[in-house]
């Protein structure tokens, strides 16, 4: 029996169609089957690479820093100590000037002849001394013989006084006119930085008072003026106790500049005030650095940095190791078997980009510095030792 003979009536061919259709329908399903049973299994990613950095162990310096400002340790006003007018300027506004560097000269011609006039006047008060002295020469002898009257020898003995006087006093004058005269050549007394001038020359200067011209400041060396809290003091002090003195013990203080960077040389406390302010509770202390080149000008901001304390056997990690989650200060292991342990820690104090852990870690464990966003806790990671950072020069 053929299929078309199911199928009476004259509808055998729909129904041959129904039947093929249902039949590719039931091939297509078992060749999915069979295609899927063919495909491989699918394969686990490999864990994630990290940079690890290890807890390290060590005696660090802990720097304290404090606002400072730069101050000249001498500042000198260059002022017209007489009248006169101001003639020449003999300097470059700004720029650094030595010590008895001619700066200003003033007209002398008054002065100059004022200065010959006392010496005239002192010519005059000598002749009249000569003769004085003369006149009581003679008559001395005469008098103790009674062959003059004694009043004409007291009146040369009186005029010999006065004329001793008189030439003190041309003296005076003549001393007083040289100094006045000098006054019209005006020098530094220091070496160090002028700044720009206040009277241009032409002007009438002394008038009344000492006009102010200029102001000279040295600068190198260059001081700092910081203020310290108490318990900083007391940490200095525990530092002083094993130098020689206190101002041995804080050699080596580092001046941080406005833009950030560092200054160069290096600078040492001189002085520390006797007392602390009872309303700030600070005490102030002045530092000196050395400023050859003359970068550092008084009146600049900076931060003083200072060893305040020595830390024995610290645990030190990178910064950048450490999280924030909910208010706690936390940290990625990595154990030996490559797992990722989440620890909190407690932080101390920062060692450069070092952190110093209190609590929480030791020594060799290592922590992941880099790819944190990838390793989750429980999770397996491919670590790499991270090149070593400043953990070595924290240690200097």
């Amino acid at each position: 029996m053929t299929v078309l003979e199911w199928f009476p009536n004259g509808r055998s061919r729909a129904g041959v169609a129904a039947v093929a259709a249902c039949l590719a329908v039931l091939l297509a399903a078992c060749g999915e089957k069979q295609a899927d049973k063919a495909k491989p299994a699918a394969v686990a990613p490999p864990p994630p690479a990290v940079l690890v950095a290890e807890a390290v162990r060590k005696t660090v310096p802990i720097y304290g820093e404090f606002v400072g400002q730069t101050d000249a340790r001498e500042t000198v006003e260059i002022r017209a100590r007489v009248q006169a007018f101001l003639e020449a300027q003999h300097f470059t506004e700004g720029m650094m000037v030595k010590k008895d560097q001619l700066l200003f000269t003033l007209d002398k011609r008054e002065y100059a002849t004022k200065l010959l006039q006392a010496k005239a006047e002192l010519n005059v008060a000598l002749a009249r001394l000569d003769k004085a002295e003369t006149d009581e020469r003679r008559l001395r002898p005469l008098a103790e013989r009674k062959a003059v009257p004694q009043q004409d020898y007291d009146n040369a003995a009186t005029n010999l006084l006065t004329a001793k006087a008189s030439v003190e006093a041309a003296r005076s004058k003549v001393v007083e006119a040289e100094l006045n005269l000098s006054y019209t050549t005006i020098r530094s007394p220091i070496a160090g930085l002028i700044g720009k001038r206040l009277v241009a020359p032409g002007n009438l200067v002394g008038k009344g008072e000492a006009t102010l011209l200029d102001t000279v400041s040295s600068v190198d060396p260059i001081r700092v003026n910081a203020t310290i809290s108490e318990a900083e003091y007391l940490k200095f002090a525990a530092q002083f106790k094993q130098n020689k003195g206190p101002l041995e013990g804080s050699r080596g203080l580092e001046l941080i500049l406005a833009d950030g960077s560092v200054f160069p040389n290096k600078g040492k406390i001189v002085i520390v005030d006797r007392a602390v302010d009872t309303k700030t509770g600070t005490l102030s202390m002045v530092a000196e650095f050395p400023n050859p080149g003359g970068l550092l000008r008084p009146g600049q901001f900076g931060r003083v940095r200072a060893v305040v304390e020595m830390a024995n056997d610290a645990i030190l990690i990178p910064k950048r190791a450490v999280q924030e989650i909910q208010g706690m200060k936390t940290v990625l292991v990595v154990g030996a078997d490559d797992m990722v342990a989440l620890r909190t820690i407690q932080p101390g104090e920062a060692v450069g980009d070092l952190l110093i852990v209190r609590e929480g870690l030791k020594a060799g464990e290592r922590v992941i510095v880099d790819g944190v966003q990838k390793a989750r806790p429980g999770s397996k990671v491919n670590p790499s030792l991270a090149a070593a950072s400043s953990a070595s020069a924290a240690g200097k």
